[in-house]
């Protein structure tokens, strides 16, 4: 594989005009709130990063801080190699956000979808 991990985001930006593998919106379910973060395949394999794991970081503290329930859907290829050690640190970041939130007592919804393989 010759392509830059630069020009890998680059054509993806473009593509698909989102910054990274993960979209993040609050809304309701019937008439309760719920917080989704869903991971997009299609951009560089829905693989997680920097930015992705930001993003559960920043999802999770905002449920705590609000007292919403969150909803992960992964459809993933796993961690982002081409971002290294950044990535592999990821799994390590969320998993604290998320043992936060049930220390909170908010509950957290995980839907993995095919494929999702280690490193989410």
């Amino acid at each position: 594989d010759l392509k830059s991990y630069e020009d890998r985001l680059s054509v993806a930006y473009k593509k698909f005009g989102e910054i990274d593998a993960m979209k993040v919106a609050e809304g309701k379910v019937g008439r309760k709130p719920l917080v989704i973060a869903a991971m997009d395949f299609s951009f560089i394999g829905g693989s997680m990063g920097s930015v992705v794991g930001e993003k559960i970081a920043r999802a999770c503290d905002y449920c705590i801080e609000n007292k919403i329930p969150l909803m992960i859907i992964s459809k993933s290829g796993g961690a982002r190699m081409m971002e290294a050690a950044y990535s592999l640190m990821q799994m390590a970041k969320t998993s604290a956000k998320l043992a936060a939130l049930a220390r909170a007592g908010v509950p957290y919804f995980s839907f993995m979808t095919d494929p999702t393989t280690g490193g989410v």
